[in-house]
């Protein structure tokens, strides 16, 4: 037990090979690890830029779409829609190649069993940008496919139809998709056709209304909360309290002959009971008294001292020009982030269904593809035997990346011989989330004769983010020496600066952490930008021009100088306080997509309030403008949330607050009256969108209250120690 007591056992979880964009890296990585340092950060700069495509079935467009008797297209959608608009903006790219009005496009989960499936997982801000190329040459692809058809149904030429509306024409005759369609067998497909030119959109571009709107509006059953199987049963897991619990042994005879309960099943890694009704099943599982063996004296003053830049493993993952020397005059700055929870509105669940030598999975989850293949491991049956059936997740954010209760279902089934619906009570979500880790950074600069930085350097600790996860193994930690999750906010994009170094410091917690997001971004863009204010004040120059004089000349720095413009134009951004009101700006590339953010804010009873915030993103191509300003609106109350008021703390071994209340999150009360959002286009395709808003948010607002207070916030959540000096 003396090694539970110092928190030095590491949390199990399982491992899977990534594939996809991430795959790439993974191979080269054994160059990485052969070469070390100047490979890995070659390696590592490009993880942090790059925009991971869509690498699955892009061959077969009768995978992903189905044509309708009544004319309509149904889109299989291999990515998942969390209320970030996926849905929407694929149906408007399908929609313009397929040349069918948007009300003919309706877009469901593509279950596994259709063929169409993400290996990877919905995440990383790439679904739209992903699909963008696939899914129109897949839409293209059918519809030579359907005019090809129809000519020969009605003995014409296809170069003399024309389409519109999902309606095909020519010399006086006309026929639907759907009549085109019917019948036919065998397809052949083509080569992929010409795409259609940008001035020949109807869709793409514009600010059409969501596909899923109406089924929220009108509270349909979509959600995984609300799966259902015939003649199901329901389940409860019992789950330990404390950090780092394993089991050790179960006395479950009080919980036997409780009203309801069907079956109790003790398995080497959970305890579940199946009952006929919720209630039953949860309180059954209160009666089971558990053994289990874990952590007593974690406390948050242990996790900070885990948590210090100088403990764990370090890699540089940056480097240009020469390191401070010793006697060198510069200015230094600590700071730290909290553990975050997801604290979506959807607690974690699924219904299962194991017969025989299949099983069926209703789940909302981000990870189709290893669900499917943690199931069949567990229960020895074919992968292509576990139907994974998608729902709409009530919230995502990286939390059902992560799925054991999958597979906690199907054994439940498989035990009892019926379907099994089981989900996290609120206190399990929360004490069972794989964390945002906390982090720790110490930075310092020294600015040169002309009042711009000379040398910058910032050295963040962080526990496990996108690695060691369901996603990335381990393993692709230990050759890169850097968690490429951890990392993303945390790159210097003052590249004009002649010397700068970033380190990165790798420590294992004795809690699961993983995927939150925009991942290390919120907290890495928090500290480099609130110490590029700082720095800006010290030059007595303004913070705007500032950055834009140590900004490079590449491609992304050209867009970043640009959405820091429109920001300030946008804001009329000054560093007056006036009537009790000052500004604060901040900027931060992530995912190759740059934004530029103004907080206006005043301090009201010693509370920060936020007034006004103005965001420039460069997205690229805009497939919904609509959409990526309601995300950027999304980005900017979630950051807020997450850099005012979330956090976690550590006692007595456990992870504390359980519920919504004492776990303090963003009211509506505390959004800003306006969230002003401009668009730029920096390049022809669509970016990421889902995160990079994310990032400028908490130094924003740091920043406007070092004007008003002068007081330099260095942890979250951000928190006035003294009253205002106004």
């Amino acid at each position: 037990m003396a090694d539970k007591e110092n928190g030095s056992k590491k949390v199990s979880r399982r491992k899977f090979l990534v594939r996809g964009g991430l795959g790439t890296i993974g191979v080269v990585a054994i160059g990485a690890y052969i070469f070390r340092n100047p490979i890995r950060r070659e390696l590592l700069g490009f993880a942090n830029s790059v925009e991971a495509p869509f690498t699955d079935n892009t061959d077969r467009p009768m995978v992903w779409f189905e044509v309708t008797a009544n004319n309509e297209i149904l889109l299989h959608s291999p990515k998942m829609e969390m209320g970030q608009g996926t849905f929407t903006g694929i149906a408007q790219m399908a929609a313009d190649e397929l040349s069918v009005s948007m009300s003919q496009i309706k877009v469901v989960h593509a279950a596994s069993s259709t063929g169409n499936v993400d290996s990877f997982a919905t995440g990383g801000s790439t679904s739209i940008s992903g699909l963008w190329k696939p899914l129109r040459e897949l839409a293209a692809m059918l519809r030579v496919m359907l005019i090809k058809e129809a000519a020969l149904k009605m003995d014409i030429g296809s170069d003399e139809l024309l389409v519109k509306d999902g309606v095909i024409s020519g010399n006086g005759k006309m026929l639907t998709y759907a009549q085109a369609a019917e019948g036919v067998e065998n397809w052949e497909v083509p080569d992929v056709p010409a795409l259609k030119d940008k001035k020949d959109y109807k869709y793409i571009g514009q600010p059409v209304p969501r596909v899923d709107l109406d089924a929220k509006v009108y509270g349909d059953p979509i959600f995984g909360m609300d799966a259902e199987m015939s003649d199901m049963l329901y389940g409860a897991v019992v789950r330990p309290t404390k950090i780092g619990s394993t089991f050790v042994s179960a006395d479950t005879s009080a919980a036997e002959n409780m009203p309801g309960v069907v079956k109790i099943i003790v398995e080497e890694d959970f305890v579940g009971v199946v009952a006929s009704s919720m209630l039953e099943a949860e309180k059954a599982k209160d009666a089971i008294v558990v053994t289990w063996d874990s952590y007593n004296s974690l406390d948050t003053s242990t996790i900070k001292k885990m948590m210090t830049v100088g403990n764990g493993n370090s890699t540089t993952i940056q480097k240009n020009g020469e390191a401070f020397r010793e006697d060198d005059d510069f200015e230094s700055l600590e700071f730290r982030s909290p553990i975050g929870a997801h604290a979506q509105i959807e607690p974690n669940g699924v219904v299962a269904s194991v017969e025989g030598d299949s099983a069926i999975i209703k789940i909302s989850t981000q990870v189709v593809s290893i669900t499917r293949k943690e199931v069949a491991k567990r229960l020895n049956l074919d992968t292509e035997k576990v139907n994974i059936v998608p729902t709409y997740l009530g919230g995502g954010f990286g939390r059902r990346l992560h799925t054991p209760h999958a597979v906690q279902a199907a054994v439940m089934s498989k035990a009892v011989g019926k379907p099994v619906k089981y989900f996290f009570s609120r206190k399990e979500e929360f004490q069972h989330d794989m964390f945002r880790p906390p982090t720790h950074h110490v930075i310092k600069g020294k600015l040169n004769s002309e009042g711009y930085l000379d040398t910058l350097e910032h050295e963040f600790v962080s526990g496990d983010v996108a690695t060691d996860s369901a996603l990335i193994p381990n393993a692709l930690t230990n050759v890169l020496g850097a968690d490429v999750g951890a990392i993303r906010g945390g790159f210097i994009q003052y590249t004009a600066i002649p010397n700068f170094k970033t380190v990165y410091w790798h420590v294992v917690l004795p809690f699961a952490t993983s995927w939150w997001r925009s991942l290390g971004l919120l907290a890495n863009t928090f500290v480099m930008e609130s110490f590029i204010d700082e720095m800006a004040i010290k030059a007595s120059k303004n913070a705007v021009d500032f950055r834009l004089q140590q900004i490079g000349e590449e491609p992304i720095d050209i867009r970043l100088k640009n959405v820091i413009k429109a920001a300030a134009k946008k804001a009329n951004y000054h560093e007056e306080v006036v009537n009790g009101r000052a500004m604060g700006f901040a900027a931060s590339i992530d995912a190759n997509t740059p934004c530029a953010q103004v907080a206006e804010v005043s301090i009201v009873a010693n509370e920060i309030k936020v007034h006004k915030v103005t965001v420039a993103l460069d997205p690229g191509l805009a497939v919904n403008p609509d959409q990526i300003r309601a995300q950027c609106e999304g980005c900017v109350i979630m950051g807020m949330s997450a850099v005012l008021y979330e956090q976690m703390f550590v006692e007595d071994g456990e992870l504390i607050p359980t519920i919504y209340g004492p776990y303090q999150m963003a009211l509506m009360k505390n959004a800003p009256k306006v969230i002003d959002v401009v668009l730029l286009q920096g390049k022809d395709t669509p970016g990421a969108v889902g995160e990079p808003p994310l990032g400028p948010i908490g130094a924003a607002i740091a920043n406007a209250v070092r004007r008003l207070t002068g007081e330099r916030l260095t942890e979250l959540p951000l928190k006035i120690s003294r009253a205002s000096k106004l």
